[in-house]
Formats: C-alpha cells, structure tokens, sequence
C-alpha cells in the first residue's frame, strides 16, 4: 500500500518515544479480546468517520484494506452509520475513504 503521510512521519521523527508509546498501546488493546484485525479495523474506521477524522478515515481505511477487508465492507461500515452521525457526515467520511481507495491520496 501507500508510504505513510508525511505528518505521521515528521510527527515519528520529532516525538519517537510518545509515538513508541502510542503504538504499543494500539497492540495491546488489539489482543486484549477476541476481535479480529479486519473488524478492529473496521470499528476504528466508524470511529474515525464518526469523530470527522479525515487522517484517520484515510489511515483505518487503508490499514482495513491491509487487513483483508474488501471496498464493499468499508462503504458498508461508513454507510451503517448514517442514522447515526447523519448523511452529510458520511459523505464527508466516505469521500475520505475514496481518497485511499480510488488513490487519490499521495
């Protein structure tokens, strides 16, 4: 897939041991129960859709898709949420999505 955004690596670069810590913590709470990759990927895209996070719907979307989950899976994920966040929102969320999986992102 993609190389990481440039502010995710500068943010790397200049605050290592936070970043160190933020990733340790990710895996934990990914084998802390019984939920797989794909799923959790899945749910931190709702999450991410749901909070207006366009770097994160980028980075859920692209690591779902890393995780095995089909295009049809994330637009239903970001689609199930509409009478929840509301329709404009999912727009947002969805072209956000379409940035990683149509490859408009660089």
């Amino acid at each position: 897939m993609s190389k990481l955004p440039k502010q995710h690596v500068s943010i790397t670069k200049r605050f290592k041991k936070i970043l160190t810590a933020v990733n340790n913590l990710g895996k934990a709470t990914q084998h802390a129960g019984p939920i797989d990759k794909k799923t959790a990927q899945l749910i931190k895209l709702s999450a991410a859709s749901a909070i207006r996070s366009e770097g994160s719907v980028h980075s859920h979307t692209r690591r779902a898709l890393e995780a095995g989950a089909t295009t049809e899976e994330i637009y239903h994920t970001i689609l199930l949420l509409t009478t929840v966040i509301g329709f404009p929102t999912v727009s947002a969320a969805l072209s956000w999505a379409d940035d990683i999986i149509i490859g408009k992102q660089n």
